[in-house]
């Protein structure tokens, strides 16, 4: 089985997530080959969305890779939970324009959270979900993020 660990020094951020490729197979075939080499993504609080993370990936990540396609809602949801890791997809020219496909990764680590954003409802797939006996690290340590802002989050995958 397949987890992903995710990690930032400074929030002491460090839990493992299990991939979860029977429910979202393409969205987890998108983040296995898209970490296929450990990935060191920005990060900021997210504003719209209640108690999460964002990790949007870098356009230079996905020019002219394979896996940059259109990702389908699987395993969808509109109302991610604690522990909950979820791959959005936005395609080219829905938000404001941007000629870029748009794939974020959220760390959702509270209760009210709602993918509600400026453009609409926009379901996203859950991925992976943080082991239970590290979901309270997790939130403490996006708490940290919360207060200290905007910083780097390392993603690597995991054999069991």
């Amino acid at each position: 089985m397949t987890s992903i660990r995710i990690s930032e020094p400074r929030s002491k951020l460090s839990v493992t997530a299990l991939l979860l490729p029977e429910k979202a197979p393409e969205n987890a075939a998108f983040l296995t080959a898209y970490l296929a080499t450990p990935r060191v993504v920005p990060a900021i609080h997210a504003m719209w969305t209640g108690p999460e993370i964002s990790c949007p990936v870098p356009s230079a990540d996905l020019e002219g890779q394979a896996y940059a396609q259109p990702l389908p809602a699987e395993n969808a949801t509109l109302t991610p939970q604690p522990g909950d890791i979820v791959l959005s997809y936005v395609p080219p020219r829905m938000w404001g324009g941007n000629p870029n496909a748009i794939f974020d990764i959220g760390l959702f680590y509270g209760q009210g959270a709602r993918l509600l954003f400026p453009i609409g409802w926009l379901a996203g797939s859950v991925v992976a979900q943080v082991r239970p006996g590290e979901r309270d690290q997790f939130a403490a340590a996006c708490g940290i993020i919360r207060r200290n802002g905007a910083c780097d989050i390392t993603f690597s995958l995991v054999e069991a």
